[in-house]
C-alpha cells in the first residue's frame, strides 16, 4: 500500500496557485485511474484506488500548507505505513517550469509543507518535485508560489498533471528513474522541451 500526498492550500482561492500544484496532480491521478469519490478524513480529503495492483490512498491536507504534517502522520498512523510508502507531491522553486524530480529525503528548501510533515513523520519519504519555475528574486518567492499560473503556463501545467497521473503506477513499485525518464520524454514529445534536453536540473 502507498500514501500519495498532494501539498497545496484548501478552497477555491487558492486553487490555480504555483503551490497548489500538488493538490492538481492528485486529482488528476484520481480522475485519470478512476479513483473512489473524494471523502473527508484526517484532516483532509482521501480518495482510495489501485495502480499496478497495489492499493493506493491519495490524500489532500486541508490544514493549509504550514500544518500539512498533522494530516499525513494521522493517516499513516491509521493505515499502519511506514515513511518509506509515504509518496508527497509538491511544488519545487528550484526546478525549471514542468520538470520532474523524484528524491528521498534531504533538505526542504524553505517548503513549509515538508517542514511540517519531517517534524511530524521523519524526513526519509519520497518526494516529487514539481518544478514552477524562480521568480529570480527571493524577495518575489512568497507572491511567485501565492500567485496563480499564468494563462501561458496552462498548456504545460495541464500537460505534466496528465503524465505524472499516466505514469503514477511507477512509483507505486520504486521505480523512481523509469517514472522520472517516462515523464521527461512524454513532455517531450509534447513540445515542452527541446530535444537537446536531457532532463538534468
Amino acid at each position: 500500500m502507498r500514501l500519495f500526498v498532494g501539498l497545496g492550500n484548501p478552497g477555491t482561492k487558492y486553487a490555480n496557485n504555483r503551490h497548489n500544484i500538488g493538490f492538481a496532480v492528485v486529482d488528476e491521478i484520481a480522475r485519470r485511474h478512476g479513483f473512489a469519490p473524494w471523502r473527508r478524513r484526517f484532516q483532509g480529503e482521501t480518495s482510495e484506488g489501485t495502480l499496478e495492483r497495489e492499493r493506493v490512498v491519495l490524500l489532500k491536507p486541508t490544514t493549509y500548507m504550514n500544518e500539512s504534517g498533522r494530516a499525513v502522520q494521522e493517516a499513516a498512523n491509521f493505515f499502519k505505513l511506514g515513511v518509506g510508502e509515504i509518496i508527497v507531491f509538491q511544488d519545487e522553486l528550484e526546478l525549471p517550469a514542468a520538470k520532474v524530480r523524484v528524491k528521498v529525503g534531504g533538505g526542504i528548501a524553505g517548503h513549509n509543507g515538508l517542514r511540517s510533515i519531517s517534524s511530524h513523520i521523519g524526513n526519509d519519504y519520497r518526494r516529487v518535485r514539481l518544478g514552477i519555475g524562480h521568480p529570480g528574486v527571493k524577495e518575489l518567492v512568497h507572491s511567485h508560489v501565492l500567485s496563480d499560473f499564468a494563462k501561458s503556463d496552462r498548456p504545460w501545467v495541464a500537460a505534466l498533471c496528465e503524465v505524472v497521473a499516466d505514469n503514477a503506477g511507477l512509483l507505486t513499485g520504486d521505480r523512481d528513474s523509469t517514472f522520472q525518464n517516462k515523464v521527461h520524454l512524454a513532455l517531450q514529445a509534447k513540445g515542452f522541451f527541446d530535444k537537446g534536453d536531457d532532463g538534468a536540473a
